[in-house]
């Protein structure tokens, strides 16, 4: 395939590299300033931009007919716009707020987990979530999906924060330390014992892996999907 990169950092050379050796041509690579004039020579564009970016790269996709995969948040208060925008020029789009194939296994798995744990009492449930200091945002995209899950299955939880707000809330403890690529700790907490689940990315490499799969599934598809449907688990 014929990839263009939205976004050119430390991700967008990782995805390079991977997509190269998986057989595939990289034909642009833009950073937030880079004239798109030449999107339509790709076949799918993979966006790592950056917040202020994001949106605007992917509706050029949706104008240019290119299939686009984004990895980028904190742009999420446009979702329901781009999904609408999507549909209405045909277009073709998968976004996760992490690529990476453990992860995504691991949102279903705290999703079963907190349907297990809604009817036992006496467990408050909290968050922790490490990423690099170049992170952007926080709480992560990452943390912010495990969060919807937990709320979606359990009868008990309705938000989250970044604060302690009650019984109804999931507590987001969000560090930033430098050199850690992303680790989500779950914790099921009670009088008498601790229940946790965790992910932790060594590297970089399975983000960049999962995209570039995500968009090999994408290619020639139409419509809105998500890596639940890349990865057969819809």
């Amino acid at each position: 395939m014929k990839i263009a990169l939205l976004g050119y950092g430390k991700m967008g050379k990782t995805i390079e590299k991977i997509a190269i050796e998986r057989g595939h041509q990289v034909v642009l690579k833009a950073d937030e300033h880079t004239d798109l004039s030449t999107l339509k020579e790709a076949e799918v564009a993979i966006d790592f931009s950056v917040p202020t970016a994001a949106v605007g790269n992917i509706t050029s996709c949706f104008n240019a007919g290119v299939p686009v995969v984004s990895g980028t948040t904190g742009w999420l208060s446009e979702y329901d716009q781009v999904i609408q925008q999507c549909k209405t020029l045909n277009g073709s789009f998968i976004y996760a707020s992490n690529f990476s194939l453990g992860v995504n296994l691991f949102f279903e798995l705290n999703k079963k987990l907190a349907r297990m744990m809604s009817p036992v009492e006496g467990y408050d449930i909290t968050m922790e979530e490490i990423h690099h200091t170049q992170k952007l945002d926080a709480p992560s995209g990452t943390a912010i999906t495990l969060a919807e899950g937990i709320i979606e299955e359990h009868k008990e939880k309705t938000q989250w924060s970044l604060e302690e707000r009650g019984k109804d809330s999931i507590t987001i403890d969000a560090k930033r330390i430098d050199q850690v690529p992303g680790t989500h700790t779950v914790t099921y907490t009670s009088q008498v014992d601790d229940l946790m689940i965790r992910h932790t990315a060594h590297n970089r490499q399975g983000f960049a892996l999962g995209a570039v799969v995500a968009a090999e599934w994408l290619h020639n598809k139409k419509g809105v999907f998500t890596m639940k449907d890349v990865l057969g688990l819809s």
